[in-house]
């Protein structure tokens, strides 16, 4: 796809300038709903203004870097779509064609704008985007793959929107990838997933833009009865991360798993925030959350699990892990639990820590160098994630980047050898 820039170099500070120039160059401008749903995001967007720190949920990440980098703003898509016949998998310009009655029930419509403001302004300035339609009762057997590359232009801001429904019954692998050149850049993307009844979907996402990359997205979700919901989340790469996960349960009977894995070093900061809404009964949430932080780098992990009153017999369970390899690598983390019901099964906790002296000793006994037994460590502590992923070919390619993140040889290397 190709990609222009609209002229200049701005900070995203004036984004409500950008708009007023922009409105009638961005995709469903003639479209009455696009362009009402344009307006009242980046109006909501001028009432709340961007997060800084006395907002609770942003305490801990600082914004300024992001708001003080001046950015060209991307005007078009540079992304690939890879899928089977079976499902529709094309862009929102060709979905807002060709199946409008799909897509405006949706857009917008998932990912509340109303109370967060990067939501808001990729609401009002998306240039494109996937859309993913996996009709009642099919089951799509190979990945749907949405990958979003940054090109090298630069520096620019991304607006990058996804909308994935799956009908009832029906089944579907979804695997995000983020990555671009080693440019400055910033990604602001908003995934929205509908989830009918008894539908099925694992998800993954991959964010390994580079160093100087800025990434803020955000994936929401929501199930009806006895649907199944799947993701997992690996970030490897960026400057300034914030990656938000919120699942509501629509209907009873449904089931949701939230994992990610982060890997840090060096001045990279990664905030991680997820939230559980269990707004009906008989529901279950299942989420492991890992970091692995070295040099200087920050992390942030905070988890929200609510329990609506009418939302008996939920089954919760949050594990939030992080290692720390160096002394002055920090994290902060806040797993929370809000319940308003009495027949719930809920637990959550944290733990913190550097890697095991015994386990270290264990390696070290029996010949093993102390960097590659600190090595082999962090490795085991990290696939934990990595081998949950069920799409063979993803988790081979991320066993090998984690493998070669910690130092260690390629698994084909060992049997070659």
């Amino acid at each position: 796809m190709t990609t222009t820039l609209a002229p200049g170099l701005t900070t995203p500070q004036t984004h409500l300038d950008r708009f007023s120039q922009l409105e009638k160059t961005l995709l469903g401008h003639d479209v009455p709903s696009i362009a009402r749903l344009r307006r009242t995001a980046i109006a909501r967007f001028g009432e709340i203004g961007f997060p800084n720190e006395r907002n609770e949920d942003w305490k801990f990440t600082n914004l300024g870097p992001l708001l003080r980098t001046p950015f060209s703003l991307a005007t078009g898509e540079a992304g690939s779509l890879r899928a089977p016949s079976s499902a529709i998998v094309t862009s929102l310009r060709d979905a807002l064609v060709r199946h409008r009655e799909l897509v405006e029930p949706h857009l917008g419509q998932v990912a509340d704008f109303k109370n967060h403001p990067f939501v808001a302004l990729n609401t009002a300035f998306w240039p494109d985007g996937a859309f993913v339609y996996v009709p009642a009762g099919v089951v799509v057997e190979e990945p749907i793959e949405l990958g979003a590359t940054v090109s090298d232009q630069g520096p620019s801001l991304w607006y990058r929107r996804a909308l994935i429904v799956l009908g009832r019954g029906a089944e579907a692998t979804v695997v995000e990838h983020y990555a671009g050149r080693d440019v400055q850049s910033a990604t602001n993307a908003v995934t929205e997933i509908v989830l009918g009844e008894n539908a099925r979907l694992d998800h993954y996402k991959v964010q390994e833009e580079p160093p100087r990359a800025f990434h803020l997205a955000t994936t929401q979700v929501t199930q009806e009865c006895a649907s199944n919901f799947s993701t997992h989340y690996i970030g490897l790469g960026g400057s300034l991360v914030r990656n938000e996960v919120r699942v509501v349960f629509n209907g009873e009977g449904s089931e949701a798993t939230v994992n990610g894995l982060y890997l840090v070093r060096g001045t990279q900061q990664a905030d991680n925030f997820t939230v559980i809404d269990h707004a009906r009964a008989h529901c279950a949430s299942h989420e492991l959350y890992k970091g692995v932080l070295d040099g200087k780098a920050k992390g942030v992990f905070n988890g929200k699990i609510f329990v609506r009153p009418d939302a008996q017999k939920t089954d919760a369970k949050q594990t939030n892990q992080t290692l720390l390899l160096s002394d002055d690598a920090t994290i902060n983390t806040k797993p929370q639990l809000e319940i308003y019901a009495d027949d719930v099964k809920c637990t959550h906790g944290a733990t913190v820590g550097q890697l095991d002296a015994e386990q270290l000793l264990y390696l070290r006994t029996r010949g093993i160098g102390l960097e590659q037994a600190r090595a082999l460590l962090t490795f085991a502590f990290a696939n934990d994630i990595i081998s949950r992923v069920k799409v063979a070919a993803l988790r081979a390619r991320l066993e090998s980047a984690l493998l070669e993140a910690s130092h260690l040889p390629r698994l084909a290397d060992t049997e070659d050898e």
